[in-house]
């Protein structure tokens, strides 16, 4: 495969996008970008600073002396707020709480939307979140909506959060993955939806190798087309 194509990956909140993601972005030697990462360190930063979630002019104010930036790392892609390593600060359960309310605000979007723009530019990248095929990347060549049930979602979270040594009940994820479903697909600014050319894969009971190598046909066939 000789051209570099914009891969957009979308869906609910563990549906297992950036597992997924990464894993494909790794076989086909392509960049990744954690689109959802950018998002929990903007929210992460407001809250560092004192500045309320819901304050969307200083929140827009700070995002013109922010950089995030993503450094290799194993087994995962770190990520750096101004300098500074965040990567597990961002995954906290503060932030992921709040990130839906920050994610949604219109500044947010166009700054965060055109810097993942300028990542794509060129090709021969995996880019998931909520509104890559819909609205980042229309254009991509390639666009996958991952779903899952709530119950498998909350299932993978929980066994998620008990190997960083984090215990939250599992009902409360399934209502905190519920909440965030109700916030991420009714937004006014770039809701979670299927773009109409999404090609949609269930993840429920599917295994990550499963779910990767599905992708990667969906990549064959799309190249075979060209």
């Amino acid at each position: 495969m000789n051209e570099k194509y914009q891969i957009a990956i979308d869906g609910p909140a563990s549906a297992g996008k950036s597992t997924v993601a990464k894993i494909v972005a790794k076989d086909l030697q392509y960049v990744y970008c954690d689109t959802g990462a950018m998002y929990r360190a903007v929210t992460l930063k407001a809250m560092e600073n004192g500045i309320d979630v819901n304050d969307e002019i200083k929140i827009g104010k700070m995002l013109d002396d922010t950089k995030i930036t993503f450094k290799p790392g194993d087994p995962v892609q770190k990520v750096f707020l101004d300098g500074t390593e965040v990567t597990e600060k961002i995954r906290q359960t503060n932030v992921t709480n709040l990130v839906s309310t920050v994610a949604a605000q219109k500044r947010v979007r166009e700054v965060l939307t055109d810097w993942q723009r300028q990542l794509a530019s060129d090709g021969g990248i995996v880019m998931d979140g909520r509104d890559i095929g819909s609205s980042v990347l229309p254009k991509a060549e390639v666009k996958i909506f991952l779903i899952a049930s709530v119950d498998e979602r909350a299932e993978r979270r929980y066994k998620e959060n008990l190997a960083k040594g984090m215990n939250v009940s599992l009902d409360q994820l399934k209502k905190e993955i519920e909440i965030r479903d109700q916030k991420d697909s009714t937004r006014k600014i770039s809701p979670l939806t299927k773009a109409a050319d999404a090609v949609e894969v269930d993840t429920t009971s599917m295994t990550i190798d499963d779910v990767v190598n599905k992708i990667l046909e969906i990549v064959d066939s799309v190249s075979m087309r060209k």
